[in-house]
């Protein structure tokens, strides 16, 4: 894979929630800089709603992208974006990054919901998100990832999750594909020819005592899951709506494991 260009836009946002004591929640840091912008909206009851903000196209080639993102105690917060994220290549070359650094506290709960990432042809990207949780935190972080645009072939993407639960991985994964990934990655044993995949990763405390069963609900779609309070849906789809379907109907799915049949602990 290439390097990052140093001739990329730098940008970056941060986002701090917290208990505000009257039983809703704060965001006493709301800050962005360069193409990434941050807005307030709407929300209801306790949880504060946030939208990001792409207030220009990118990340182009050599752009490197950081998202901070941090919930405390009994603090609610729902993150989403206003539209789909393009990886676009860029006028001086190289590789492009995008980091999602995100810490929730004991109590607290982070629904972190974008739109999709699609990968355009002759772009070369490296996401990585990062998750710290303390015990008692809850999480449900959807991702999805579109190969190429209509009749395109993708660019190189490269995306790796990582979920921590009071410091211990419940998940660490990583899909490479495009151009240059290797051999395999477009096979029956990863995509099997699809050009969307996603995944949503939900944490809850209660999983603990109620474990979910792994399951296979329907074509493309698995419920796995992993080491802790934890369960791993993964998709794979033709395109981005279908799996937004997929992964939406999802957690309908989750049936308590049988204590005959206890799950069994999974980690990607």
């Amino acid at each position: 894979m290439g390097g990052v260009n140093t001739a990329g836009v730098r940008a970056e946002a941060e986002i701090r929630a917290r208990a505000d004591g009257r039983g809703g929640t704060a965001l006493p840091v709301l800050e962005s800089r360069g193409p990434l912008a941050l807005r307030r909206t709407r929300g209801s009851g306790a949880t504060a709603h946030v939208m990001l903000v792409g207030a220009m196209s990118g990340p182009h080639g050599g752009d490197h992208f950081t998202v901070r993102a941090g919930v405390g105690a009994d603090a609610r917060l729902r993150v989403g974006s206003a539209a789909a994220t393009l990886a676009l290549p860029g006028q001086h070359g190289g590789q492009a990054r995008q980091d999602v650094r995100i810490s929730v506290a004991a109590g607290g709960e982070l629904h972190w919901l974008p739109e999709p990432l699609i990968s355009v042809t002759g772009s070369e990207l490296a996401v990585h998100t990062h998750v710290d949780l303390e015990p008692g935190a809850r999480l449900v972080l959807r991702e999805e990832l579109v190969l190429g645009r209509t009749g395109e072939d993708p660019g190189r993407l490269t995306s790796r999750l990582t979920v921590r639960v009071d410091g211990l991985p419940v998940l660490d994964q990583e899909l490479d594909s495009g151009p240059g990934a290797p051999n395999g990655w477009d096979g029956p044993a990863v995509l099997g020819g699809h050009r969307a995949v996603g995944q949503l990763v939900v944490v809850d405390p209660e999983f603990t005592d109620k474990p979910v069963a792994p399951d296979v609900p329907a074509d493309g779609l698995a419920v796995l899951p992993l080491a802790g309070p934890a369960v791993l849906v993964s998709a794979v789809a033709p395109d981005a709506l279908t799996l937004r379907r997929l992964l939406d109907r999802a957690p309908a799915s989750f049936t308590p494991a049988s204590p005959a049949t206890p799950a069994s602990p999974a980690s990607a």
